[in-house]
């Protein structure tokens, strides 16, 4: 009978231990699955006010007065709401940014994935990295107060707030971002890729550049998008360094505002809530959202794409 018993205690105590870790993973399965859930619904809550808000705004303002209108005037007394003139600066001074982040993060990410030795990549990578820990206000306030007097005295025509010092500033700011998921990406590509290269007689560069690069290209096009996305949403350097006039340009020698720019102008609390120039903020809101959304399903369409080829 002891021995009895004491088998039964013995298959108690490993049903009881079994049933304690079943329960403590269904604890931290349901953990994982409201943090998902959590982030799932900030987001639709974001596209809901912004929808809802710019609901208001379009039947005041007709979507294609809204699209094709050249001015953006929505506080004067003739006002005008042609979102063009915002999204022209916006996407100067991205294209801009990502002239100078592409081109710089992706020889970095070559140069720490296949060249830099391994005590060289751990010094480098997180000195460049804290480029993103950076104040933007100190971008702002360093395109303004350096880069500006630096180029003007190539152009001595520039105006004091132009596009081309803030899109220069952005670039250099994303170009963590694009070199650091880069250089992930290519180091994730397997070594025996590069050794059947090596064997083939292909130099370290031919190796980097047409086995390497077109292997991890599916990582890259996430850094690319990435990069684009910081660049779109970037506020404070453009509202320093561009100006905050809306004016349909695509000279980045010029002076214009963003989308970004525009909202931080607006919202500073003086107008009351629920006139047209308060919905502008949310209707600029969603177009800089739907902008946003079309740079990530294409880069998730590449992605899919060059995954499926190499």
């Amino acid at each position: 009978m002891n021995a009895e018993a004491v088998l039964k205690k013995s298959d108690a105590l490993r049903l009881s231990s079994r049933l304690l870790t079943y329960g403590k993973e269904k604890a931290v399965e349901a953990l994982l699955l409201f943090a998902a859930l959590t982030s799932v619904a900030i987001t639709v809550g974001i596209v809901g006010v912004l929808v809802y808000e710019s609901i208001g705004f379009f039947r005041q303002v007709r979507l294609l007065d809204f699209l094709t209108d050249r001015q953006w005037t929505p506080l004067f007394s003739e006002p005008h709401y042609g979102i063009l003139s915002l999204v022209s600066g916006t996407v100067v001074t991205t294209v801009v940014a990502l002239a100078v982040a592409i081109p710089m993060g992706s020889l970095i990410a070559v140069y720490l994935s296949e060249y830099a030795s391994r005590g060289l990549r751990e010094v480098v990578k997180p000195v460049l990295e804290l480029l993103s820990a950076v104040p933007t206000v100190v971008y702002g306030y360093f395109a303004l107060l350096f880069v500006t007097p630096a180029l003007q005295t190539l152009w001595p025509e520039l105006p004091g707030f132009n596009m081309l010092s803030a899109g220069l500033v952005i670039g250099i700011m994303i170009v963590p971002y694009v070199s650091s998921v880069s250089e992930d990406a290519m180091r994730a590509v397997p070594v025996h890729l590069r050794e059947g290269a090596f064997a083939l007689g292909a130099t370290r560069m031919q190796t980097a550049l047409r086995v390497v690069f077109p292997s991890a290209l599916s990582g890259i096009t996430a850094a690319y998008v990435l990069g684009i996305s910081r660049a779109i949403g970037e506020t404070m350097v453009v509202a320093i360094a561009a100006g905050m006039q809306p004016t349909l340009t695509w000279n980045p020698l010029e002076p214009a505002a963003t989308m970004t720019a525009y909202i931080v102008q607006v919202s500073l609390g003086d107008l009351p809530h629920g006139s047209i120039g308060y919905q502008t903020i949310f209707a600029t809101g969603l177009t800089l959202l739907l902008m946003t959304l079309l740079f990530n399903i294409a880069g998730h369409v590449l992605k899919k794409r060059y995954r499926q080829v190499y």
